[in-house]
């Protein structure tokens, strides 16, 4: 492969992972600002936040997905470093995007009248399956964006 389309190459996995760590920021940025409004009473501002909290979590499990792991799916990445990772990760992260969409399945849609009092434990609990997420994407990133010796 010619240096140039391999730089190509890099320069656009690079670019996709930036898109997701984006998304990811976002996401985070939202579950900070719906924390915040605890305790959660049915209104409109919970509403609309929650609404939109739910529709950037899903766009950062599906970045995550088009951006990293269908990346590695596709056998496009030949690092065995890299892949043998991605599948020792690959089933906590299915895990983890199954509980993302239980959570926005629940919460997509709430109401005003709609009995928000589980609301805190869910963010709490998606919090923690976020955070191990998010390491685990880390690791793969890092061997991912190393150089190839």
């Amino acid at each position: 492969m010619q240096a140039s389309a391999v730089t190509e190459r890099r320069e656009e996995s690079h670019s996709k992972l930036r898109a997701l760590l984006e998304s990811r920021t976002e996401t985070l940025s939202l579950l900070n600002e719906l924390v915040a409004m605890r305790p959660f009473k049915p209104g409109p501002d919970v509403q609309i936040l929650l609404q939109e909290y739910c529709e950037s979590l899903v766009d950062y499990t599906a970045s995550a997905h088009f951006q990293l792991y269908s990346y590695i799916e596709e056998g496009r990445e030949r690092r065995a470093s890299v892949r043998e990772l991605a599948e020792s990760a690959y089933p906590r992260i299915a895990a983890a995007t199954q509980h993302i969409l239980d959570f926005n399945e629940k919460y997509e849609r709430v109401d005003y009248d709609n009995d928000l009092a589980n609301l805190d434990d869910d963010l709490s609990r998606l919090g923690e399956i976020l955070a191990s997420r998010i390491q685990d994407e880390d690791q793969i990133i890092e061997l991912f964006t190393q150089e190839r010796s």
